[in-house]
Parts: C-alpha cells; structure tokens; sequence
C-alpha cells in the first residue's frame, strides 16, 4: 500500500507519536469504516500555549483545550483536515484518568478524526455517541 497522507508535525514541543504506519493504518480504517475517503490529514502536535493561541485567534476562546479540529473538506465524505493536539494537555488528563499517554493519545486523536467524520459534541446525548464511537475504534487497535 502506498504512503497514506496522514501528516505529523511538532510545534514548540519535542513530541512525536510512535509506531507512525500502524497509527496511520488505524486512522484510515476509521475513515473507512465510516464511509468517508481520506484526502489529507495533518497532526499538529504543540504545546499549551500553542493551542491557547490558536483557540483565542480561530474560536475566539480564551481556554486551555486538548484539541483543536480543522475540516477543510469541501466535499461531502471526503477527509481533508487539520487536528491541532497539545501534548501538554495529554499527558495531564492521562494522568488525571489514569491511563497510559499512548492511550489518552489514541483517545485525542481518534475523536478528533470523528469530529471530521460529522460526529458532534457539544450536547450530552453527542457527547455520549462520541464516547461510544471513541471505544469502539479505540477496542479494534492492534497496536
């Protein structure tokens, strides 16, 4: 199989995910799964204040957040986007719900990959779906 374009970088952090085929694998039968094409997808991973900034600029928030989504698809089932993550924040809520960084990692950036799926989270019964959907591709990882 050819390279998949599924991109990481490192903005004012050191950081950089392992096993980077295996993750991108998961990533596309995600996408497959649920019937969407991949086009592009690009992992920032940064810092705090990295994302702060990006939050205050882009969402008008003025709060530290774990991700950041950009869907740049212009065409409807095909995947095109940015997803900010800061590691920062990983690594304190793995230490808050106690669990390893590589899962929280996994965890941030398959709901980031949902959001652009057309998953929703803003509401409880959304919330609830994404949580569902987390553990479900979350379970199938072999890596």
């Amino acid at each position: 199989m050819s390279r998949l374009p599924i991109h990481f970088f490192s903005e004012e952090t050191s950081f950089s995910p392992k096993a980077k085929t295996a993750l991108r694998n998961w990533i596309n039968e995600t996408i497959l799964s649920e019937k969407h094409q991949l086009q592009e997808l690009n992992f920032i991973f940064c810092s705090d204040e990295y994302l702060l900034k990006i939050n205050q600029q882009y969402l008008d928030h003025d709060t530290y957040t774990d991700i950041i989504t950009f869907d740049n698809s212009e065409e409807k089932g095909e995947i095109y986007g940015d997803i900010f993550i800061s590691i920062d924040r990983v690594r304190e809520n793995a230490k808050e719900f106690k669990t390893t960084l590589i899962n929280e990692l996994h965890r941030v950036v398959i709901h980031g990959t949902l959001h652009l799926l057309g998953y929703p989270d803003k509401k409880k019964a959304d919330k609830e779906k994404m949580t569902a959907k987390e553990n479900q591709y979350l379970a199938i990882r072999n890596f």
